[in-house]
């Protein structure tokens, strides 16, 4: 009897250490997939303006990577990374035949406080990163053969609960993405900063609440379809194992 109990106390522990590097691996995934849309998509910038038509709201501004309003995303977008000689939002554009400062003060506090969120998640996906490979070395030394099994039902259960409340997320997205999008705001920011005035913040003109939208669905789209494959992975290695272990 006290070897039985040994052993299920063993895999509770190990169990628990599998959900926590599950619960890490799925934040990793996240930040990754929002890096994915806002970075690494070709083009995606310029396809949304397009389809919403900024330029309309920018007085006499151009597309032009060199000096338009591509050239002030490109440094935006370098800002909020955090990347190395992209201080500040001080860029001078010309608009309506004069020279003047894209941003507004409030626009330039507000994408401080964004950038302080994206650097953090940057930092907190590195942290979670050590914290897998933690996870994965003990779960070896103290489960050798058995890790297979105990891993797999610990992917399958934490990927299992997360793609549950996805799937609710992305409803109350879809239901009334407005509500959800000032939700956020209030949980993430602790100032009014993020309310803008078209008529004179530039950058609620180029990010309009469908660029959310669109950007919101594409980051979802990716996250689901990790979050499934790492599922499916999880099914799959418990069922092989559990077949092993009854032949």
């Amino acid at each position: 009897m006290m070897k039985e109990t040994g052993i299920d106390k063993k895999h509770i522990g190990t169990g628990l250490i599998g959900v926590i590097f599950t619960l890490c691996l799925l934040f990793i995934l996240l930040i990754t997939s929002v890096e994915a849309v806002c970075y690494w998509t070709p083009g995606y910038f310029e396809q949304e303006y397009e389809k919403y038509d900024v330029l309309s709201d920018l007085p006499d501004m151009t597309m032009s990577e060199e000096d338009g309003l591509m050239a002030v995303t490109e440094h935006m977008m370098h800002y909020l990374r955090g990347d190395e000689g992209y201080d500040d939002l001080q860029i001078e554009v010309r608009m309506g035949g004069e020279l003047r400062g894209f941003f507004t003060d409030r626009e330039i506090a507000h994408m401080k406080d964004v950038r302080d969120l994206f650097v953090g998640a940057q930092r907190l996906r590195l942290f979670a990163a050590v914290i897998c490979l933690i996870c994965l070395v003990s779960m070896y030394l103290i489960l050798r053969k058995e890790l297979l099994y105990v891993f797999s039902r610990s992917l399958l259960i934490g990927t299992g609960i997360l793609f549950l409340l996805l799937a609710i997320l992305a409803g109350i997205l879809a239901a009334d993405f407005s509500s959800a999008f000032v939700t956020f705001h209030h949980i993430f920011f602790d100032n009014d900063f993020w309310i803008l005035d078209p008529r004179v913040d530039m950058l609620i003109n180029i990010v309009p609440e469908g660029f959310f939208f669109d950007t919101a669905f594409r980051i979802a789209a990716i996250f689901g379809a990790g979050t499934a494959l790492l599922l499916i992975c999880g099914a799959v290695g418990t069922l092989k194992t559990k077949k092993r272990n009854r032949s």
